[in-house]
């Protein structure tokens, strides 16, 4: 509700603060404190230097900042594919989702991310098996 007044950041912060304070971050529940002070010392200084972050960022070429966001991004996908994957009656439709949505087509102005689902989701109710 608060990202047009430049809140959705928080969301953001949410996440990494849940991701660093559990248990992969350290098994003994007190010492877990720690990666979440380095991480918010970490957005102190990302925040601080944005604008140079940015500018370094723009001045790369336009291929080398979408193979570092690709190898970034590796695990998250095939973190998501395995998941989505796992239950053979719903694969059609994952699959179909993920292939829709990575092809970055836009139509009638909307975006892939939206026809992604859409697409999934009419593949799921028409390939998913039906009750006898």
């Amino acid at each position: 509700m608060l990202a047009p007044f430049g809140s959705h950041g928080i969301n953001l912060a949410a996440i990494t603060a849940a991701i660093c304070t559990g248990p992969q971050a350290d098994p003994d529940r007190n010492r877990r404190y720690t990666a979440a002070v380095v991480c918010g010392a970490g957005y102190l200084v990302a925040g601080t230097l944005a604008a140079s972050i940015a500018a370094l960022f723009a001045a790369f070429p336009q291929a080398l900042v979408v193979g570092v966001t690709a190898f970034a991004l590796m695990g998250s996908i095939a973190n998501g594919l395995t998941v989505a994957m796992q239950t053979a009656a719903e694969r059609g439709a994952a699959l179909l989702t993920f292939i829709i949505t990575a092809s970055a087509m836009t139509l009638g102005g909307v975006g892939s991310a939206v026809w992604g689902v859409v697409g999934g989701m009419l593949a799921f109710h028409v390939l998913r098996p039906r009750a006898a």
